[in-house]
């Protein structure tokens, strides 16, 4: 378990550093990776590891727009950094224009003509982008495409 070796080092190494929010964010990923091994009753897998990252940055970046929406920028800026902190722990993540290019060959590949076709191409994609990209920016991304 490679990722979950290196998010224990780098709690210790925060730890030493006194870095508090770093500490505080991995610890929370731990807790959150902690509880979704119970719920799947066996180790995680690396790609299971993205998954729970992953929804970790989803929930915080959602915090940072109610916040922003209900004018705590303090509150805004702290989820940032713990986003921050979480995206050194996925795998680099495609371009937008890398996904564009990906999403036009996925809809030739499904022969998808309109929006109707969107569960085709999202299916296809999911699979194609699976930790490399933001999905709801591939799924915006397939929207432009397939209502053009």
């Amino acid at each position: 378990m490679f990722l979950l070796e290196q998010i224990e080092q780098d709690i210790i190494t925060a730890m030493k550093e006194k870095d508090e929010m770093k500490v505080s964010t991995l610890r929370m990923l731990k807790s959150a990776l902690k509880n979704s091994e119970i719920q799947k009753k066996a180790e995680l897998e690396e790609s299971d590891v993205i998954k729970v990252i992953q929804s970790q940055i989803k929930s915080r970046n959602d915090s940072v727009e109610l916040y922003k929406k209900g004018a705590r920028e303090e509150l805004a800026v702290k989820e940032e950094k713990e986003i921050e902190i979480l995206k050194k722990y996925l795998p680099s993540q495609l371009s937008e224009e890398e996904i564009q290019t990906k999403v036009s060959q996925i809809i030739a590949e499904v022969n998808a003509q309109n929006i109707q076709d969107m569960g085709k191409v999202m299916g296809k994609a999911s699979q194609e982008f699976k930790g490399t990209a933001d999905m709801s920016l591939v799924s915006r991304i397939v929207k432009e495409s397939l209502n053009k």
